[in-house]
């Protein structure tokens, strides 16, 4: 077992700013999990703010160290993970961390401490977890970014069960880091693995951590995406889409229903699958999109039609090739985040690019935003640190104001020359209760937007 510490502090670390917060709205929502209830990205509280307003009201800000994970928030506390580089040492060892947050205050609850090596990640990119907590009752499972799993206490942060994916189950570390946060389905905990043999996918006894089942080859590379569950063709299927494929299994055995081989450059399938209707939709740098089209009678799918660009260039890509973010559907449209930033417009029938957008985000490599549906707008952060009210049309884009939430910090560079190098936010933000929590590598922050406080 690795050595893990928990510490309570005496004091509150934290900056309280502005007046007593105004009462939560009466359609309040937590956030447990990667993009919120069902990883759906939508949040569907009342109360909000309609007009976003010239200066945010900060309700509470706390220092914490460096990681792309996005905050989950559940039963009035915030949950976040960090890491920080061992003192003195330049050999990317460190020790990562998960924290408990009073979600009114801020308040440090407890911390959860991990020693980790970061000697196996891309240089560039070695600052921190990627994973998002996934909250469950009393439970919060968090993956580190060199694949240590724990189920902890939500109240205390005691270690009430733990896997390591390399000892354990013979895995490795890709290239950018363990990035999938695991997705509880009744009483079972899944997430991507990478085990040997047959375990790219393994199912744990959400209380026990007891293996329940294990599915897939790894092929490659592992992959940095989340799984989903959906309900589609009379079945729940849990879809996880890897490096060589998606693919559709049975959550409850592991079972595989259907798969659509597709490779992805670099290993690199990271934006998680969109469903919408009898449409799922994977997006990815070099190879673009590809839709799928969901039986209706049964636990199957067919390929409806997948880009034909193998570059990521703008003046090359055909319809729409996204890294980061995770593209939406609206109707029989779908919009999102190209290699360079560019934003755009496609018809979800054939793929066909109806518009393109520069106003959105950054219109460099790798640009990214994370869009949240909520009523008949979307709310957007880009990785500049804007959080935008916007909304998307057959037509074009709309933007309706924009505001500074959080300045960003993180490093776009790549490799020892850091090309195409430039500050970023790469973390998804968390919307629960009338605020947005979001964090960059020096603190995290709770900023309202009820109504009822502008």
């Amino acid at each position: 077992m690795k050595f893990l510490t928990v510490s309570r502090p005496a004091l509150l670390c934290v900056v309280l700013l502005g007046a007593t917060m105004a009462s939560v709205p009466l359609a309040a929502n937590d956030w447990p999990e990667w993009r919120g209830a069902n990883r759906a990205g939508v949040w569907t509280e009342t109360g909000i703010v309609t007009d976003l307003p010239s200066e945010l009201k900060v309700t509470w800000r706390v220092p914490i160290n460096a990681g792309f994970s996005g905050a989950a928030v559940a039963n009035g506390r915030v949950f976040i993970t960090d890491w920080s580089e061992s003192a003195g040492t330049r050999t990317m060892d460190g020790t990562e961390r998960a924290l408990a947050l009073d979600e009114e205050t801020g308040e440090i609850l407890w911390t959860r401490e991990w020693p980790t090596s970061y000697r196996m990640l891309m240089v560039s990119y070695a600052i921190g977890p990627r994973a998002t907590p996934t909250v469950d009752g009393d439970r919060v499972y968090v993956v580190g970014a060199a694949g240590d799993l724990y189920c902890l206490n939500a109240e205390t942060g005691a270690v009430l069960w733990e896997k390591h994916y390399i000892d354990d189950y013979g895995s490795f570390i890709p290239t950018w880091g363990v990035a999938s946060a695991p997705i509880v389905d009744g009483d079972r905990l899944i997430t991507v693995v990478g085990g040997e043999p047959g375990g790219l996918v393994m199912a744990f006894d959400k209380l026990t951590g007891a293996e329940v089942w294990r599915s897939l080859d790894v092929v490659g590379e592992m992959g940095y995406g989340q799984p989903i569950i959906i309900e589609a063709g009379g079945a729940r299927q849990l879809i996880v889409w890897h490096a060589a494929a998606l693919v559709s299994l049975d959550p409850e055995t592991g079972d595989p229903y259907w798969e659509e081989e597709w490779e992805a450059g670099a290993g690199m399938s990271v934006a998680t699958p969109v469903h919408s209707g009898n449409y799922l939709l994977v997006s990815q740098f070099y190879r673009g999109s590809l839709m799928m089209q969901l039986d209706q009678d049964r636990p199957d799918a067919k390929l409806l039609w997948k880009g034909k660009s193998r570059s990521e260039l703008p003046d090359e890509t055909d319809g729409l090739h996204t890294l980061i973010t995770t593209p939406w559907i609206e109707g029989d449209h779908i919009y999102g985040v190209d290699s360079y930033g560019e934003l755009r417009g496609l018809d979800a029938r054939t793929g066909e690019r109806l518009w393109m957008s520069d106003q959105m985000t950054a219109q460099a490599r790798w640009g990214a935003a994370f869009a949240v549906k909520q009523g008949d707008r979307y709310l957007v952060v880009n990785d500049d640190g804007f959080l935008i009210n916007a909304r998307f049309t057959p037509e074009g884009y709309v933007e309706q104001g924009r505001v500074h939430l959080l300045e960003a910090t993180g490093s776009a560079g790549f490799g020892p020359t850091r090309r195409f190098d430039r500050k970023v936010g790469w973390t998804h933000p968390a919307f629960a209760n009338g605020h947005v929590i979001h964090r960059n590598d020096n603190e995290i922050i709770r900023v309202s937007l009820q109504a009822a406080d502008y």
